[in-house]
């Protein structure tokens, strides 16, 4: 169990960050006894824990005791953990080299983590405030500079290596579904259904320029094969006969993402309201971007795509800012839908600090708007649905790979090969930290000019053949809800071992949850030696299950195990 001293005003901060570190924890308590104590202030009480992780940025009261000396304090530093990189958005208090200390993290030459050993027990003095990092990443998001580091995670996965290295023993319930290495949500933002909704405005003139005079140059700077510039200028030729209906609308490609898509669930976000181009939109020509459809003119597709198991959710305009706004754009799509809960996005990824609770009380189940225009990459620092800190129930679907981020010429302008790079980083990362890859690619960008539909095919393949578990963007924070809503609870014993309970609520999860128990045991069955091992299993949820190490054998098994979990 972590018994976790912090600021007054840091409580919900510190119940987000343990709904994503999903381990047994509880606000200290004076007389009990923790295997960890986590404190992210000064005033520090004498406590015998195995472990004690201090952070903070200001010298405290146990520093001079342990003779631990701080020195200077820098903004906005980037950290050395085991060779990984870890940016911290505020201050950060370095310490001076002393003979009891061992540096666990550096940034330069400087200390910004001591750890001292004592056998029995070991402080990790640690120079920033782990949950000032948190509440930063979850409400104003990483610069884009930063985008590819999974910040969030990192500061997770080194306070359990921490755990792991003090030999404590501890159960965890990490971001992954059971028989899976992680889960894939496709989503598809539909801005055109069709060019034939555009006669001679700014989105046909643009076509027609980038089909022929932009098609030529990509072509001459070998970005492009013969075969594409080809087929963009034959794309340009038969404009006039799309118009007459004589000739198939190559920017219609949804039967195209439904035989790739098949058995996978992809989410579909559409706008509620043509011909509006929102208010408070910073950006250039802002009244272009106004649509030329809206979800009453596809009754038909919706019917199709719902009836192919596909999600449908809200590609909002003026939900971000407006509360009215919000409303009225979920219940336009939901009087199309049908559906009693929907998410949404918002068209050009609109946010402001603000949005959140305006997307609450509007009434929407969750976002899936965290993401850049710019990059690939983890806005806010995590692979996981997290609740953001002004939410009371909303729940943030990252989106952490965008087509258009990739291949714009005005983004990154990517090659295919450079772009494949980029998404096999986010998928390495996927694989070894769990939680959710949220994939965007918007409806036309299979067809002419753009052809990035082969890329898009090679991606969704490569993902098939990891065995991720692909689902729709309202499934994944559902199964993410039932996680949050595990407790853990102390079970008294009369044989002297500690005992977890995790209860659910009855509730079944599909798939099943993967339970983690990371124990210190014997390693020779006549006791001699002690050595870590990991246990992991697969739990359903629909029974209560308790965790204890029993003493007869020296292996973890779960003390009620009935049917709903088993060794995975």
């Amino acid at each position: 169990m972590i018994g976790v001293i912090s600021k007054p005003s840091q409580t919900v901060v510190v119940e987000e960050f343990f709904q994503l570190f999903k381990t047994p924890w509880e606000f200290y308590k004076e007389g009990r006894s923790y295997d960890v104590v986590v404190a992210t202030t000064g005033d520090v009480p004498k406590v015998t824990s195995r472990l004690l992780v201090a952070y903070g940025t200001r010298n405290a009261d146990f520093d001079a005791q342990a003779g631990i000396v701080g020195s200077v304090r820098l903004r906005c530093a980037t950290l050395n953990y085991r060779g990984c990189g870890l940016p911290i958005y505020s201050e950060v208090l370095t310490f001076e080299q002393t003979g009891v200390a061992e540096a666990c993290l550096t940034t330069g030459s400087r200390m910004v983590g001591i750890k001292i050993d004592s056998g029995d027990s070991v402080l990790l003095r640690i120079g920033y405030d782990l949950f000032g990092e948190i509440q930063f990443l979850l409400s104003v998001g990483q610069p884009v500079e930063n985008a590819h580091i999974p910040t969030l995670e990192i500061h997770i996965a080194m306070l359990r290596e921490w755990m792991i290295d003090a030999g404590i023993d501890f159960l965890e319930i990490p971001p992954v579904p059971a028989g899976h290495p992680f889960t894939v949500c496709l989503t598809h933002d539909i801005d055109f259904v069709g060019i034939r909704r555009h006669k001679f405005d700014h989105t046909m003139w643009g076509f027609l320029f980038r089909s022929t005079i932009g098609s030529a140059r990509e072509f001459l700077r070998r970005r492009i094969s013969l075969m594409r510039l080809c087929e963009a200028w034959k794309a340009a030729a038969s404009l006039p006969l799309v118009y007459l209906g004589w000739a198939k609308d190559f920017w219609l490609c949804f039967d195209w993402y439904l035989q790739l898509e098949r058995g996978l669930t992809p989410t579909y976000f559409f706008i509620p309201f043509k011909s509006r181009c929102g208010d408070h939109v910073a950006a250039d020509h802002p009244r272009r971007r106004a649509t030329a459809y809206d979800i009453g003119d596809v009754p038909d597709l919706i019917s199709q795509l719902r009836g192919e198991g596909c999600e449908v959710g809200v590609h909002g305009i003026d939900s971000w800012h407006t509360v009215k706004g919000g409303r009225e754009e979920l219940s336009r799509v939901k009087s199309v839908t049908g559906e009693s809960e929907l998410g949404i996005r918002m068209h050009w990824l609109l946010h402001d600090e603000n949005t959140y609770q305006v997307l609450e009380e509007a009434g929407y189940c969750y976002d899936s708007t965290a993401g850049y225009n710019e990059t690939p990459g983890y806005r806010c620092g995590t692979t996981q649905v997290f609740r953001p800190l002004p939410a009371r129930k909303l729940l943030e679907l990252p989106m952490h790979i965008q087509d258009g981020a990739l291949f714009l010429p005005s983004r990154l302008g990517l090659s295919e090969c450079e772009a494949w790079k980029q998404c096999d980083t986010v998928i390495t990362n996927a694989q070894r930290l769990g939680g959710v890859l949220t994939i965007l690619w918007h409806d036309r960008s299979p067809a002419p000019e753009r052809f990035w539909g082969e890329f898009y095919v090679k991606l969704v393949t490569y993902l098939k053949s990891l065995n991720v578990w692909f689902a729709g963007a309202g499934q994944v924070v559902a199964w993410f809800r039932s996680r949050r809503a595990v407790r853990f609870e102390s079970v008294p014993s009369k044989d002297g071992v500690a005992r977890i309970r995790l209860c659910a609520g009855g509730s079944y999860v599909t798939p099943p949850m993967r339970v983690v128990l990371y124990s210190t045991c014997p390693t020779e069955h006549n006791g001699a030696g002690t050595g870590r091992r990991t246990f992991v299993y697969a739990w359903d949820g629909s029974a209560d299950i308790e965790f204890g190490l029993l003493a007869d054998s020296g292996t973890p098994e779960p003390a009620v195990c009935p049917s709903q979990c088993s060794r995975e």
